[in-house]
């Protein structure tokens, strides 16, 4: 069943952000994850505040997804994180495949 991160993204640093998105998106590959979504428009229909830039990532699955997260490769990634950006991050498990 796939998982999902969904990370909400507001940068403090762009030379930081560059180096971490870097970093990130070869691990992500790595791990077997892809962008579903990167940063692109998000409009609020209902509820609010305006959400900041919105981050999705899918993961063949949620062991998959942990094993990514806790791994040496994005530990160096998230020394960059740091001082990067500012973020909220959820994992999500999916639905099976239909």
């Amino acid at each position: 069943m796939p998982a999902y991160v969904i990370s909400e993204v507001e940068m403090r640093n762009a030379a930081a952000f560059e180096a971490y998105r870097t970093l990130a998106a070869k691990t992500i590959e790595q791990y077997g994850g892809r962008y579903v979504v990167r940063g692109g428009a998000a409009e609020v229909v209902e509820g609010g505040p305006a959400p900041n830039a919105i981050v999705i990532v899918e993961f063949p699955t949620m062991t998959r997804l942990r094993e990514w997260y806790a791994s040496p490769e994005y530990a160096e990634a998230l020394m960059h994180r740091r001082t990067a950006l500012e973020r909220r991050l959820l994992f999500v498990e999916g639905v099976p495949p239909s």
